[in-house]
């Protein structure tokens, strides 16, 4: 992490320099117009009336013509010193990032299966992100036959979310009416903010609009029962009409970051039918191993430098435990508090008769002939008696 903190505060630097050297670039050929306006004017009035440059004004255009050579060698000089403070950004990357992540590869990993596999997930991704072109170019290249019916919800998605970045409501609309028994089903609010953000829209319009947006708001009764709050405040929200909504205490209504909202709302709830997830495996996977690879790069030279290399001889399994952080937390984890490991469907939590939960290796390690005493407290049973517990 402080590997990124360096190339960020290097980055800075440039952006900033780069955003200054803009203003200061415009400002000074403004000031080089203006000069160089003024002086031509004064050329033409002075050749109408003597049709000869003046000695005055012909040292005043040298100077105008020195003048603006300076200005731009000036600025020339700047721009090699943006230059050079780009250089610096690479030199911080190469300085602070191991380039070479082969290290921490597994030989062999990349097999018919998994290569397969990896395609498929990267196929997912480009229909997820509305690339269709991309995915049938990757399909045809792995030779992955990919049925129409797996594409078609994408199309059909990314066609409303693009309708949604230009605030057009209609396609999602439609989508969230026809959907409407399973969106109840799971517990959205979708289509009744979309209809949310459909009569404020009219409202925007003014009083112009007063008679279509009473009739919109028929639209609401389905929604009476568990948004009642949210329904009186656009009703009294068009007492102001005449006024103007943005001059009324119903101003919030008019918040922009609401079509972000509901564009992160609409992307999870179409996902969720769909049964999806939220976020593209291979972004998470990406994520993940953007956290991961420094560990293990750092615990790889450990082990290369103490000679314990038959410490990671594990495909499916790290020497050391990554925190990968909360967002990445997607199911329950128990790690046995005997063994100090996570367990897994082979070595399941066990329960215990008086409660406290280990591990089934751990189970198997500690009992003696027929009794098990437990390591929390002083009760004996029978390791029989232990049940698999499920998260």
């Amino acid at each position: 992490m402080d590997q990124c903190v360096t190339v960020e505060r290097e980055l800075e630097k440039v952006l900033q320099k780069f955003g200054g050297y803009g203003q200061h670039c415009e400002r000074s050929l403004e000031e080089l117009i203006e000069y160089a306006g003024g002086l031509r004017r004064e050329i033409l009035q002075a050749s109408e009336q003597d049709g000869e440059l003046s000695g005055t004004l012909s040292l005043v255009l040298t100077q105008c013509c020195k003048r603006i050579k300076d200005t731009v060698q000036k600025l020339a000089s700047d721009h090699k010193d943006i230059h050079s403070s780009v250089s610096r950004v690479g030199k911080a990357i190469d300085k602070n990032f191991d380039a070479d992540i082969s290290s921490v590869g597994i030989d062999g990993c990349w097999q018919a299966d998994s290569q397969r596999m990896l395609n498929e997930v990267m196929v997912e991704h480009f229909f997820r992100q509305g690339m269709l072109d991309v995915a049938e170019e990757l399909c045809q290249e792995a030779g992955l036959s990919i049925d129409p019916s797996q594409k078609e919800p994408f199309v059909e998605l990314n066609r409303i979310l693009e309708a949604l970045k230009v605030r057009v409501l209609r396609p999602a609309l439609e989508w969230a009416v026809s959907n409407r028994e399973m969106l109840m089903a799971q517990n959205s609010s979708l289509e009744f903010k979309l209809h949310r953000l459909y009569f404020i829209s009219l409202l925007m319009g003014g009083a112009a609009n007063q008679r279509e947006a009473l009739q919109y708001a028929k639209n609401f009764q389905p929604f009476a029962l568990n948004h009642q709050k949210d329904i009186q405040v656009l009703m009294g929200s068009l007492v102001y009409l005449r006024q103007g909504i943005e001059n009324s205490p119903y101003v919030h209504l008019l918040d922009a970051n609401q079509w972000a909202d509901i564009c992160d709302i609409f992307t999870r709830d179409a996902c969720a039918l769909l049964g999806l997830s939220v976020e593209s495996p291979l972004s998470v996977s990406f994520s993940a191993g953007c956290v991961a690879l420094p560990a293990l790069i750092n615990i790889k030279a450990v082990i290369e430098q103490r000679q314990c290399t038959g410490v990671w001889n594990q495909k499916d399994e790290l020497p050391i435990e990554v925190d990968l952080g909360k967002k990445c937390w997607y199911h329950s984890i128990f790690a046995c508090p005997i063994l100090r490991q996570q367990t897994t469907d082979n070595n399941p939590p066990m329960k215990l008769v008086c409660g406290h939960i280990i591990s089934r290796d751990a189970l198997n390690k500690m009992f003696n002939g027929s009794k098990l005493k437990c390591p929390y407290c002083p009760m004996e049973q029978s390791p029989g008696d232990a049940k698999q517990i499920f998260f």
